[in-house]
């Protein structure tokens, strides 16, 4: 039987959200089943305004000495107009809600100063909200990036001044520091030195060893408990959902107080363990969050399910901004790759709220340096052209390993949730960090955080550096004349060796261990670790290059531009180019990326290598696979997702996806209708009772098929509950009337229960011989939920959003069932 929305709650053990019981109770607001015999919506739903939502209206009086109705014009009906939860909103009736309270203030603040204050307020609390989650999300942002510093260094030791300082903190002050040991300090102690006394040899370095590995243990296990125990949804990187959410679906709980309250502290924790994640993806959701709870100080946004959309692309873009100092990279991440609906106003709002999130996060100043960018670089020489062969090469191979990490991963994913090792995720996630632990101490590359590891090898090396990295033969060291920081091209020395060596290991080690950490139970992004594969894969390059530089400056390649003696290879641009190239093959970003690798690191004279590394990463990827790591994932997890990229190029027409189908294949039920004048209250809710559809067409009659509108299964359940309450004399024999004006009462009858106000006149209708590519860009351009099909005005069928992910996964050569939620 057709349907505009299946039941929402069909498909929930197979869903592939983060948590194991969706009905959890994390929700702020939490919707009632309306399945169930009473509803009572006097609590969790808010009161609707105004008498365009859905009032009921009844009849003025009643006839043969039945006590006069209740007059229900003027009241607005609690629930009408809200939505289930795993639903899609309609979005053409939330704008045009939002119209008509605009028209509203507009008339009445012509006629009284008061009114016109209300207008003025009305106008001003879009920015104001902007404010409030730009210093929210900004003050978060620090206290995870301090907090989450000082942990870090709490697996290596603790400071003897004051344990609340990390390992840089507790060194400024010291006096006894060198140039070349400026992390050491008798003020900072390692655990060997605390436990045993020593602080070099086999009994250090196994006590070392043994307090990372346990510290990393606690607080992976601290994470995944509190995530499993008081906020399922605050697990994983949170964009697909989020890029779902504002595509219309709602998820309640998912941006609530409580998943905002238990992201923040398990991120800390997730991140100090070591494991192979970043912190970036779920600052997005923590935005959001923070975006969702102060939504409800403003009646415009918590009532309008759309503007609220608009407020959380900005909180996307706020997200962005404090997670990589990136204003302006942020605007443009929520309008390139999460953002439905962005119109010019969100735009404008987006920036303001990134720039406030920006100025709140320097000034706490998180990374203790004055800046506001993470990886701050200044490299001194400049690039040549020639070298957009090994940038171009670093796109090529971003793009391979960004397609091969999706498909690894997702296949790694589905494996979760397919066998029973999706029933043990305390396990998994204590397991992975166990062997992550482990593998990373012994490498020093490995065992620093991942900012820190992007970082130092983002680093341009001086002449005083210490770093292994910048481990140079310094011929002529005595003869250099030039500043320190324009060295010439050096050979290798044996730090540089060994530390290529390392680095060569450490990334396997992230290739690999990243395949199994993103998508735990625990909070997870994929910037840091991406960008670590392609900035370690650069760093390999740029001294590569540099020494073939050195040896071979005789060589076409470099004659003209690169002699003896010259510094013309710049390794830490390589790894900057590499991190772009493979941050861009996992995500498939472009414009949004290019501007938030230069306001990350400051490198904008470099945004050429960056942008051909990018697009090179791209075509590449998009080559071997059309999906990036999110859309993926909202296919995996099954999420009613209208993916705008994707393009539709079937020659099928409306009638081959309607429900039900054309001249009654695959066995469809008829049609289920309602008549606007000729049903009972009784036959209405055996309808209703005996479907799981959420919502029904209306008829003139079930004879002609006629088309009048359209009513929701929730908007009529709740109507019918409130007049049954609150109307005197409703029974089961009582007339339900859709008609204006309606028909005359029965005489000695019961009262008609007239629903007029909640029929949705101007469904959107398409003939039978539509295309379907016009049908999904439609769907795409409007929001819609549902469609009507007709043939010369006759009532033929219904497409659902749903009925068109599983076409457009059927002709796909998909499975169609693997489209979850309505």
């Amino acid at each position: 039987m057709s349907s505009v929305a299946q039941g929402s709650g069909q498909d929930m053990e197979n869903s592939g959200f983060c948590n194991d019981n969706y009905n959890s109770g994390t929700s702020d607001d939490d919707m009632v089943d309306i399945s169930g015999a009473t509803l009572d919506f006097s609590d969790d739903v808010p009161q609707i305004e105004g008498d365009h939502f859905g009032a009921v209206s009844s009849s003025g009086g009643v006839t043969n000495g039945q006590a006069k109705l209740m007059d229900l014009l003027d009241e607005a009906v609690p629930g009408v107009g809200t939505y289930e939860d795993f639903n899609t909103i309609d979005w053409v009736r939330e704008k045009s809600k939002d119209r008509d309270r605009h028209r509203e203030i507009a008339i009445k603040s012509k006629q009284s100063y008061w009114a016109l204050l209300h207008s003025v307020n009305d106008a001003f609390s879009g920015w104001l909200l902007m404010l409030c989650i730009g210093l929210m999300s900004g003050a978060l942002a620090g206290l995870i990036d301090i907090t989450a510093h000082w942990m870090t260094d709490l697996k290596e030791g603790v400071c003897l001044d004051g344990f609340w300082f990390n390992h840089e903190h507790c060194c400024w002050t010291s006096k006894e520091t060198t140039f070349h040991e400026r992390d050491k300090c008798p003020q900072w102690r390692s655990w060997a030195e605390l436990m045993v006394g020593v602080s070099e040899g086999a009994p250090a370095y196994i006590v070392n060893y043994l307090m990372y590995v346990c510290w990393a243990l606690l607080f992976a296990f601290l994470a995944v408990s509190l995530v499993r125990a008081f906020a399922p949804y605050a697990c994983g990187s949170g964009i697909p959902e989020i890029k779902t959410i504002l595509s219309g679906f709602i998820i309640r709980g998912y941006l609530g107080k409580w998943t905002l309250m238990i992201k923040t502290i398990t991120l800390v924790l997730a991140v100090s363990s070591g494991l192979s994640l970043g912190k970036e993806g779920p600052l997005v959701h923590v935005a959001c969050c923070c975006a969702n709870v102060l939504c409800h100080l403003f009646a415009k946004y918590r009532l309008n399910e759309a503007k609220k959309r608009e407020v959380l692309s900005a909180a996307a873009a706020v997200g962005v901004s404090v997670a990589f100092g990136a204003p302006i990279g942020g605007v443009l991440f929520s309008l390139e790759e999460v953002s439905y609906y962005f119109p010019l106003k969100t735009l404008w709002r987006s920036f303001f709220a990134a720039l406030v999130a920006a100025f709140t996060l320097r000034s706490i100043n998180p990374f203790g340096n004055s800046r506001l960018v993470l990886f701050y670089v200044e490299f001194h020489a400049p690039w040549h052209l020639l070298e957009l062969a090994p940038f171009v090469l670093l796109g090529v191979f971003g793009g391979i390993w960004g397609a091969l990490f999706i498909r690894a991963n997702i296949a790694w994913c589905r494996r979760r949730k397919t066998t029973r090792l999706g029933r043990y995720p305390v396990l998994e996630v204590v397991a992975v960090t166990l062997a992550t632990a482990v593998l990373a101490f012994p490498n020093e590359y490995t065992r620093m955080s991942g900012s820190e590891l992007i970082s130092e090898l983002f680093n341009d090396c001086s002449l005083l550096d210490s770093s292994k990295l910048c481990d140079y033969v310094n011929q002529d060291a005595a003869n250099i004349t030039k500043p320190s920081n324009e060295l010439p091209d050096r050979p290798a020395g044996a730090g540089l060796h060994s530390a290529l060596w390392q680095l060569s290991l450490a990334l396997l080690f992230k290739m690999v261990l990243t395949v199994f950490t993103f998508g735990m139970k625990v909070p997870s992004g994929l910037f840091i670790p991406s960008m670590a594969v392609g900035a370690i894969a650069g760093r390999l390059l740029g001294v590569g290059m540099e020494q073939l530089a050195y040896y071979h400056h005789d060589w076409p390649l470099f004659k003209g531009w690169c002699s003896q003696g010259a510094d013309c290879i710049t390794p830490g641009l390589y790894a900057m180019v590499g991190a772009t190239a493979c941050l861009g093959g996992v995500t498939r970003m472009t414009v949004s990326l290019v501007v938030i690798m230069f306001e990350l690191t400051g490198g904008l004279e470099y945004i050429v290598p960056l942008m051909a590394a990018t697009m090179t990463s791209k075509w590449v990827a998009d080559a071997l696979g059309r999906e990036g790591i999110y859309e993926a994932h909202i296919r995996l997890n099954g999420y009613p997702f209208l993916e705008a990229k994707e393009e539709f190029g079937h020659k099928t027409l409306a009638m081959d996806v309607m429900r039900p189908r054309a001249g009654g294949r695959r066995g469809d039920p008829p049609l289920a209708t309602l008549s606007q004048e000729g049903m009972t209250l009784g036959e209405v809710e055996a309808l209703v009772g005996g479907t799981k559809f959420s919502g029904f067409p209306v008829v003139v009659s079930q004879e002609s098929q006629r088309l009048v509108g359209l009513v929701l299964r929730r908007d009529l359940l709740i109507s019918i509950d409130n007049s049954r309450k609150h109307q005197e004399g409703v029974v089961s024999a009582s007339r339900v009337v859709f008609s204006d004006p309606p028909p005359p009462q029965v005489e000695n009858g019961p009262p008609d229960l007239k629903l007029r106000s909640i029929l949705d006149l101007s469904p959107f209708t398409v003939t039978d011989h539509t295309p379907m590519e016009i049908v999904v860009d439609i769907f795409r351009k409007l929001g819609l939920r549902q469609c009507l099909v007709t043939h010369n005005g006759r009532l033929l069928g219904i497409i659902t959003k749903k009925d068109i992910l599983k076409h457009m996964a059927q002709m796909a050569n998909r499975d169609p069932d693997s489209i979850l939620f309505n």
